[in-house]
């Protein structure tokens, strides 16, 4: 599904001819069909790393429930749900506050790992 939705929405031939209209390239590589080739190549891994972790966050809670009956009320569908939901709210506090000039949501010390 994945692999799919990303091969409609990201063309790699299209990234490789902006690229060289646009004077850029990628180190190690010439413009043109090498260029794409080795875009196609990235995002098919990344994509199927994503996938399988994806997989991986869906499938466990049902494994936690079926063979060591842990008490577990959340599908792994609604868990990602609502990590997602969680981090995208952060994400938008932080940027209101960083707006008014506030040093973010947690404060200059409490920064997450994750954050720019």
């Amino acid at each position: 599904m994945l692999s799919f939705y990303t091969a409609v929405t990201f063309n790699p031939v299209d990234v490789a001819d902006n690229l060289k209209k646009s004077g850029a390239y990628i180190p190690g590589y010439r413009p043109g069909k090498r260029t794409a080739d080795y875009i196609d190549r990235v995002l098919t891994r990344i994509t199927l790393g994503g996938a399988v972790y994806v997989a991986a966050v869906c499938v466990l809670p049902t494994f936690l429930i079926a063979f060591w009956k842990v008490p577990f009320y959340f599908g792994g569908t609604a868990l990602l749900i609502v990590v997602g939901v969680a981090l995208d709210t952060v994400q938008q506090l932080e940027s209101h506050m960083l707006m008014r000039h506030y040093d973010g949501f947690l404060g200059a010390k409490g920064k997450f790992k994750g954050r720019r």
